[in-house]
């Protein structure tokens, strides 16, 4: 084998290529006294320390946790600028949506973004990255939204392109062109979702730019007729679906996500009862993003009442820079312990092995298997229950990503 670790106090990981729901999603293998052996980027050994195994590098763990690369199923990476002016606002009362009318949120960073050239971009979220992969995210969704234009998402999605060439983390892209109405369509939203439909939709699954198509199902946004329209558009021109929904207003989204079978639906606070049982049936996962809910000042989802329904939940960071200006994807991971009440258990299913079934990418990365990719990380922990009894400090010893050590 090309590298073979060693003496790992504890490896922890979900078994399997499906999302885990229910009961299920508690289930971790833990192995104390473990081994891992990598061949050629991949998972070549995963089990307890045997003598006779060996490589021809050796990193011994001295006594480390490890677990599989952690997959952040929801961030907004690409943008222009930040919104720091807003936290003076938001600590005034003004809402999300007060923001958002008076033409900053969103809007504010689309303006920002249109205004960076692509090589600005690139350049940004390079460094964001390396912030991420410090912190242990192997995998990332990126969402585009910024743009709101043909030729301003095709730029966002053309960075990630060559993000994904140009650095080490495996990125997902998301389009999601309807995350708002822009200014020049405020009087004409019927012709602005037309645009969506009729034209980027088409151009970006030509162009093959997006693996996945986003639409922002919320209150003064996008309604979920709307959202069926472009969706439907969207599945018809071969991308898979996704939906953010029931962020601030229950309005029928998770309902509406899972009529669709999108794959995943995301933020999900306000989420129905019916709704959730409506995702449980349809096998939609529950991406949900409890640090935005906690810059927010907003309640928390119910992730315990979705995994008891039999709802594969997933937690990722929604990194962006109005409602979660956080990458650390262990912020959200001690959150969903204290504030969604998972136990370890779930709460590392919902990073590794959910997160990457949200994104179709279970087959091969997200729980330390024989055959997956080698995507690693060793921890300065004990056990499993430190990484999430402790916040705030990076507690990433170090990240092996397809089998290269960072």
């Amino acid at each position: 084998m090309d590298i073979l670790l060693t003496n790992i106090g504890q490896m922890a990981t979900p078994l399997g290529t499906q999302a885990r729901k229910g009961k299920d999603q508690r289930e971790i293998q833990l192995i104390k006294g473990a081994a891992i052996g990598i061949e050629n980027g991949k998972i070549a050994y995963a089990g307890p320390m045997d003598d006779s195994l060996s490589g021809e590098k050796t990193i011994d763990c001295t006594g480390r946790l490890v677990t599989p690369g952690l997959v952040d199923a929801h961030t907004h990476l690409v943008f222009g600028g930040w919104r720091q002016h807003e936290l003076a606002l938001k600590l005034e009362g003004a809402t999300y949506l007060d923001i958002l009318k008076q033409g900053g949120g969103i809007l504010s960073t689309v303006r920002q973004t249109r205004a960076a050239t692509e090589d600005e971009l690139v350049a940004k979220c390079k460094g964001l990255l390396d912030d991420m992969l410090r912190h242990g995210t192997t995998t990332c969704e990126c969402k585009s939204g910024y743009g709101l234009s043909l030729e301003e998402e095709c730029k966002q999605l053309r960075v990630t392109e060559r993000l994904q060439k140009e650095t080490p983390m495996d990125l997902v892209s998301t389009f999601l062109g309807a995350h708002a109405i822009p200014g020049e369509y405020k009087d004409n939203r019927e012709e602005f979702i037309r645009l969506v439909c009729d034209v980027m939709i088409p151009q970006v699954a030509a162009d093959k730019l997006a693996e996945f198509c986003d639409v922002f199902c919320e209150t003064a946004v996008f309604t979920p007729a709307e959202t069926r329209v472009i969706l439907e558009k969207a599945k018809a021109a071969g991308l898979g679906v996704k939906a953010h929904v029931d962020e601030i207003d229950p309005i029928g989204g998770a309902e509406l996500a899972a009529s669709l079978s999108c794959i995943s639906a995301e933020h999900l606070i306000q989420a129905s009862d019916q709704g959730i049982r409506d995702m449980a049936a349809a096998g939609t996962i529950a991406v949900l993003l409890p640090a935005t809910s906690f810059y927010l000042d907003k309640p928390f989802a119910r992730a315990r009442r979705m995994i008891d329904e039999g709802v594969a939940v997933a937690v990722a960071t929604d990194f962006n820079p109005g409602s979660s200006p956080n990458l650390n994807i262990q912020f959200p991971m001690n959150l969903a312990c204290l504030k969604y009440r998972l136990t370890p258990g779930e709460a590392l299913t919902a990073v590794t092995l959910n997160a990457a079934a949200a994104l179709n990418r279970s087959g091969s990365v997200g729980s330390l298997e024989v055959g997956k990719q080698a995507d690693i990380v060793i921890w300065d922990a004990p056990d499993l229950e430190y990484i999430f009894y402790r916040y705030g400090s990076n507690l990433v010893h170090s990240v092996i990503k397809n089998g290269s050590v960072f």
